[in-house]
């Protein structure tokens, strides 16, 4: 153990840090159109659609803003029971962090720590709004980052 400072790291070298530094609701929006008709019992489960998305951007030589966007609605057309847009973001820190991995961090570990909070914030509103609430499905950021990875690396014959 000579030359670590007794957590593996190296004496004279900082160990990675990510912090995060503040929580937020960016935007939030949900839409009940077609109550109170939508809030009668339904002969079927409405198939329910969800997209997500990362952002992040750089505030500072260490500080990023990470940007998680739900989006969802169960039902279509005039059997649309609810819709609901929320952007939930960090601000986070990152130290002593290679950056060549720094990317990975920000796309995969801050999404993946925002995710328990907008989670529970959709739930919320989803039962606000007269349902059972709808508790989103773990999400695997690793995956989504390298298939976003790979989106970008592959040519776009529009683009050729």
């Amino acid at each position: 153990m000579a030359g670590e400072n007794g957590n593996g790291v190296p004496q004279g070298e900082e160990a990675p840090a990510l912090n995060a530094l503040a929580q937020y609701i960016k935007d939030l929006s949900f839409e009940n159109p077609n109550a109170p008709r939508s809030l009668q019992p339904q002969n079927q489960a409405p198939n329910i659609a969800i997209t997500v998305n990362v952002n992040a951007q750089p505030l500072s030589a260490t500080d990023y803003e990470v940007e998680l966007t739900l989006e969802g609605k169960a039902g279509e057309g005039e059997s649309l029971l609810f819709n609901f847009e929320l952007i939930y973001a960090g601000i986070f820190r990152l130290q002593n962090i290679p950056l060549e991995t720094a990317h990975a961090v920000i796309m995969i570990e801050c999404p993946r720590l925002l995710f328990p909070f907008a989670r529970q914030i959709v739930a919320d509103c989803v039962r606000n709004g007269g349902f059972p609430p709808l508790f989103i499905d773990p999400i695997d950021f690793a995956a989504l980052y390298r298939q976003r990875i790979a989106e970008n690396q592959t040519p776009n014959p529009a683009n050729a």
